[in-house]
């Protein structure tokens, strides 16, 4: 039997404060923060049919990356208007380090800018060319 992944769930973020992630994340990529677990004490960032669950550090839950650290993420989001993304990353006052770059996603060449979140993580905002 071969073992065929279909597709990422969530992942987990550690980060320094989550309230400061979460009014990021939703005011500059539009995620919305949701609670769950037995006791609705959990937030993630929920957005397409993924999530990004939080782990605040020092109360980090004991089931973790072996060296949970904010700031050492990097992630990638598809978006559907790249130039509507970049115009309102602009107007949010967010810093561009890098792009729009020519760069290469999962399903061929996509086109991608660079910023950081408030715990230092890399993100990237990109659109598959000719989408």
């Amino acid at each position: 039997m071969s073992i065929i992944v279909e597709r990422l769930d969530h992942l987990v973020l550690t980060v320094a404060s989550i309230t400061r992630t979460v009014a990021f994340y939703e005011t500059v990529l539009g995620m919305s923060a949701v609670r769950f677990g037995p006791d609705r004490d959990r937030v993630a960032l929920r957005f397409g049919e993924q999530k990004i669950n939080l782990h605040e550090v020092g109360r980090e839950l004991d089931l973790r990356a072996e060296r949970a650290t904010a700031g050492s993420g990097d992630l990638c989001f598809i978006v559907r208007d790249f130039d509507a993304v970049a115009d309102h990353l602009a107007a949010s006052g967010v810093e561009i380090i890098e792009g729009p770059d020519q760069r290469s996603g999962a399903l061929g060449p996509i086109r991608s800018i660079y910023f950081r979140d408030p715990d230092g993580n890399l993100i990237e905002v990109s659109t598959y060319e000719g989408a």
